[in-house]
């Protein structure tokens, strides 16, 4: 299941604090900030899409993910590769470093990346 782009704006505000109420999340937001009503409504449908859930003291809600950054955003990237690039993480690799404003040393980063993985396989 796939968070909206309000809904990732607010969860990745909520994998940086890790548990946090209303006001916590709310004070996470630049100015403008969107009204408390926005985000109740947020934390709503994704407490139903089962991406958190909240500890009740009293009548307040304490959040939590119940979902990994990691893993959310590693389930996107293999899908964009298996819709995009016909499953291809080549096609996705060239599309990468060739389409993007990667610097020389980030490049050799992502290779000094590659050659760590293809040792430890």
């Amino acid at each position: 299941m796939k968070l909206a782009k309000s809904e990732e704006e607010l969860m990745n505000h909520l994998w940086k604090l890790e548990k946090a109420f209303m006001k916590d999340l709310l004070e996470a937001y630049p100015d403008p900030k969107p009204a408390t009503t926005t985000i109740a409504t947020l934390l709503k449908r994704m407490t139903g899409k089962g991406f958190i859930n909240y500890t009740l003291y009293g009548k307040s809600r304490e959040y939590y993910p119940l979902v990994k950054k990691k893993d959310y955003f590693s389930k996107h990237v293999n899908g964009l590769i298996k819709h995009f690039f016909n499953d291809s993480a080549s096609q996705f690799a060239s599309f990468f470093t060739k389409e993007t404003d990667l610097s020389k040393k980030e490049l050799e980063e992502l290779r000094a990346l590659i050659d760590r993985e293809i040792k430890k396989k």
